[in-house]
């Protein structure tokens, strides 16, 4: 348990150096959020009605900020040999890894997306559903990209393509994501299916993805 601890308080501080703190993403978050009026338009109503999927796709590409490089540092300086051989399971390993850029990415989006919310004209009575949401949500956003992270691990600039090999697998989630906050916007769908099948994903994505990400470092060290 010790040494549990001890790697997440690394990996975490790892992760707010790599990915830029929560204070990047933040800012990202609300760039993203502040420019669609300009594409969208001033009209309060319309940006009320697509406040949710604004709001899924800013907190989609915010988490993403900085994954490419979540095993990048280790594979450069040796670390992730270390990693593969050593006493700790490397599926716990890149569990420990992801919850420690959830944490430093999602989190802090997810605590400050009612602000935002209020920016789009959303009311803001629903914006706490609309927070539960991304928070249902983002771990599979998370554990996906950790996947395309660990397949690009060895490439120099592997961003584009772990965007490219992780967004296609982040649509269903984006689906029931922005589903699941239009309804408790109060849109005429029913919010709890959405709701627990974001939650079903993950769940499948925390217990599958692991195994997956440690199977392709595994195969990109031999």
């Amino acid at each position: 348990m010790t040494s549990v601890l001890a790697l997440f308080a690394r990996e975490w501080r790892i992760a707010r150096r790599i990915g830029g703190g929560a204070s990047v993403g933040a800012v990202f978050f609300l760039i993203l959020v502040a420019i669609m009026p300009f594409a969208i338009g001033p009209d309060l109503a319309l940006l009320a009605k697509l406040g949710p999927a604004i709001l899924w796709i800013a907190a989609l590409l915010a988490t993403l900020l900085g994954l490419d490089r979540l095993f990048q540092a280790d594979h450069d300086d040796g670390s992730l040999d270390v990693m593969i051989n050593g006493p700790l399971p490397l599926e716990l390993v890149t569990l420990i890894k992801c919850a420690a850029h959830w944490t430093t990415s999602a989190l802090p989006l997810i605590v400050v997306s009612p602000v935002f919310g209020l920016m789009l004209g959303m009311a803001p009575e629903p914006l706490t559903l609309v927070a539960a949401t991304l928070f249902a949500g983002t771990p599979a956003l998370t554990m996906i990209g950790a996947i395309g992270a660990a397949l690009t691990v060895s490439l120099r600039r592997g961003g584009l393509l772990m965007a490219v090999l992780v967004l296609p697998l982040t649509i269903p989630v984006l689906i029931f994501g922005v589903a699941a906050a239009s309804a408790a916007s109060g849109g005429a769908a029913p919010f709890l299916m959405p709701f627990l099948m974001l939650c079903a994903f993950s769940l499948f994505a925390v217990a599958a993805a692991p195994f997956a990400a440690a199977a392709a470092l595994r195969y990109v060290r031999e």
